[in-house]
């Protein structure tokens, strides 16, 4: 991988500047060459704490490794050994991601906040439920980040679930833990009316977009039509009897959005205009972005089984990510939203691959 050639290029420079600090001699030396000196010094310091720190942990990997293939007979051993190396895997990854962020430039997206959209693609109504589960899952995250979420526009299944679901999250450096989370995940269950017990596979498709200010699109407003219609709704006291229901249409791209969620015409424009900003925005970016980024349709697929970011498995609580190469056996802590740990291996992965 590059970032190793530069890894060892800087503890190249690190070591050479460690020994021009030992020979240095404040009568011939300026204090402000020394000073200087020591400011570098103390700057490559850090990066290399965390590289002996990964050399370190690698080592120890390859020693399970080793491990794994002499031991044949104790399988408690191999056990533990297999749990330790996968571990450790994990803290690899994330040594990797802190010296990619040292080494790489940032985008400048990162510290966006997102505009999120999940729908079911293959399954019928248990891809629909299992919407519901991503949005608790991302919900849950975003809890434990300490971000705030907010529903802009949803539509119940047939028989629970969502249709769509379309939320924002807000916070500190939001896309940037989240940019990855688009694709196709796919859902390996046994559904709660199947008699027989066989599991059965469903597809949703996610898609992360970085939420922007009106201002950072240029859009001429006469290329935008507003319709308002009834909203639809179960029925009880909160069905709305006037036209409160907003579709926002971009006529030369024809994106449209719609909202009705809330009782006034004027919150829900809002909401499906903050929706259409973004997904206009995200259209731009990835125009000028075509050689080094996948376009909207190839971060959302055709919904088929096949094309898969992610797989949750239920019967087996294993949760593995296909671009990462990473496979992890707490299901139900990763759906109560213990998500850095996939999250981090998926950055590593892409910033290297990039």
């Amino acid at each position: 991988m590059k970032i190793f050639k530069k890894l060892n290029d800087i503890q190249s420079q690190y070591q050479k500047l460690e020994k021009r600090l030992q020979n240095i001699s404040t009568s011939t030396n300026s204090p402000d060459e020394k000073t200087n000196l020591l400011k570098e010094y103390s700057s490559l310091g850090k990066i290399m704490k965390i590289y002996k720190e990964y050399q370190d942990v690698t080592n120890t990997i390859q020693s399970y490794k080793t491990l794994l293939l002499e031991e044949k007979e104790d399988q408690e051993l191999i056990l533990l050994a297999k749990e330790e190396r996968d571990l450790l895997k994990i803290k690899q990854d994330r040594l990797i991601l802190q010296l990619n962020q040292f080494l790489i430039p940032k985008d400048p997206l990162d510290d966006k906040n997102v505009i999120m959209e999940i729908r079911p693609a293959a399954g019928g109504n248990e891809a629909s439920l299992f919407c519901q589960d991503l949005f608790a899952m991302y919900s849950y995250y975003a809890e434990k980040k300490k971000w705030k979420g907010e529903i802009l526009s949803s539509s119940p299944g047939n028989s629970g679930g969502f249709k769509e679901m379309i939320f924002s999250i807000s916070g500190s450096y939001v896309y940037e833990n989240l940019k990855y989370e688009s694709g196709v995940h796919r859902v390996q269950r046994v559904p709660k009316t199947e008699t027989q017990g066989r599991v059965h596979t469903s597809t949703v498709t996610v898609v992360v977009l970085p939420s922007v200010e009106m201002e950072e699109v240029k859009i001429n407003q006469t290329d935008i039509r507003v319709d308002t219609f009834r909203s639809s709704g179960a029925g009880g006291q909160h069905v709305n009897t006037t036209d409160s229901a907003i579709r926002v249409v971009h006529l030369p791209t024809k994106i449209t959005v719609q909202c009705q969620d809330e009782k006034s015409q004027h919150a829900n424009k809002e909401k499906a205009l903050r929706v259409l900003y973004a997904r206009l925005y995200d259209l731009e970016m990835q125009k000028k972005k075509e050689k080094e980024s996948q376009t909207r349709l190839s971060q959302i697929g055709t919904g088929d089984r096949s094309e898969k970011v992610r797989t949750y498995n239920f019967p087996q609580s294993r949760i593995t990510d296909h671009r990462a190469g990473i496979t992890l056996y707490h299901l139900d802590q990763i759906l109560a939203g213990d998500l850095d740990p996939l999250i981090d291996s998926v950055k590593v992965k892409m910033q290297n691959d990039f």
